[in-house]
């Protein structure tokens, strides 16, 4: 762990952490009053699974208010456009986000942060602890552990976990989590911080999307 500490802490003093911490308040702006600019990053959220970042940032930006149908058919039209993968598949997984988009807003308003993750795990077809974690973050709670193939890989070259297998339970996305909380209170950053860093040491390339 100690290497990575080392590594993670250079990082902090470099440019690239003044541009995490900009990216972190921008996702803090996001206007957590709009059901639909809520529903607008879920979908993001839901599509970057196992795809790239780069075309699916760039793929949303063009659809936006496309994405507001519960018509499956509309939307994998849409992402057809794009050759997504998956399309028909991840389509019915947002018609069906949009039915709940005002509960949703509800549940981020109104729940401690605790139950929140749950909430959405629970109620979003389609969506596990990692794509909820994400969107969390996306939309300003930095406290959740974004547990990806990149920080599994990047967690057994550490040394830190033997297992290369993604978390789906939610005890066993505790436990990994649990070791990512260690790490961001040495290195002084909150979870969604420390997984940019993560990001950026194992996906250069793609994090350049995002951080402009």
């Amino acid at each position: 762990m100690e290497s990575l500490v080392q590594e993670i802490e250079a990082l902090k003093k470099e440019d690239i952490g003044r541009k995490i911490s900009a990216r972190i308040n921008e996702f803090k702006r996001i206007n957590r009053n709009s059901s639909e600019d809520l529903f607008k990053e879920l979908c993001y959220c839901i599509l970057v699974a196992r795809f790239s970042a780069k075309k699916c940032y760039n793929m949303c930006n063009e659809i936006g208010d496309k994405f507001l149908t519960n018509s499956p058919k509309k939307i994998k039209n849409e992402l057809d456009k794009f050759y997504y993968p998956l399309a028909s598949q991840r389509a019915k997984y947002i018609s069906k986000a949009f039915r709940k988009k005002d509960q949703l807003k509800k549940a981020i308003k109104s729940l401690e942060e605790n139950e929140l993750r749950d909430w959405i795990k629970n109620n979003i077809k389609g969506v596990g602890y990692k794509v909820a974690s994400h969107f969390l973050r996306n939309i300003g709670f930095d406290d959740y552990a974004i547990i990806d193939t990149h920080i599994i890989d990047l967690l057994i070259e550490q040394k830190l976990i033997s297992e290369p297998k993604n978390p789906y339970g939610k005890t066993s996305y505790q436990k990994i989590e649990n070791k990512l909380k260690a790490i961001a209170e040495k290195v002084n950053l909150s979870l969604g911080e420390l997984d940019l860093y993560l990001w950026y040491l194992a996906r250069y390339q793609e994090i350049q999307t995002i951080l402009k």
